[in-house]
């Protein structure tokens, strides 16, 4: 597949049951994220909760955040951001227990510096 108009395979994601908003002049918004959060909440019948039905599957919603706020938010905490573009952002979930937490993350950040990339918090 090649890229045509707004499309860009690139960006390919696999999915069951998908949802997709967005602004066509590419405008970060408060809104878009209020109608994904909605499209999220209609896709429970797609499988998007857990057999127990009390926890997810690991449905979501691939955001951008803007840097500006971004920015902000890392000041906050003594981080200082490079320049938009420049960085990424990650989410793990760590287990409980403190030793297999304190593994987790000397495993995280090993990967994170063999990517040549520096763990900023």
């Amino acid at each position: 597949m090649k890229a045509q108009g707004l499309y860009d395979p690139f960006f390919e994601h696999d999915s069951c049951g998908v949802g997709f908003v967005a602004d066509i002049k590419g405008a970060a918004s408060h809104q878009i994220v209020e109608e994904g959060i909605t499209v999220l909440r209609n896709l429970e019948h797609r499988g998007a909760i857990g057999g127990d039905l009390k926890t997810g599957d690991g449905a979501g919603m691939l955001t951008q955040i803007p840097h500006e706020f971004f920015k902000k938010i890392c000041e906050k905490s003594g981080i200082s951001l490079p320049g938009p573009g420049m960085y990424g952002a990650g989410m793990f979930f760590m287990p409980v227990d403190k030793s297999a937490l304190k593994r987790a993350k000397s495993f995280t950040e090993e990967v994170i510096a063999s990517k040549k990339a520096e763990l900023l918090g």
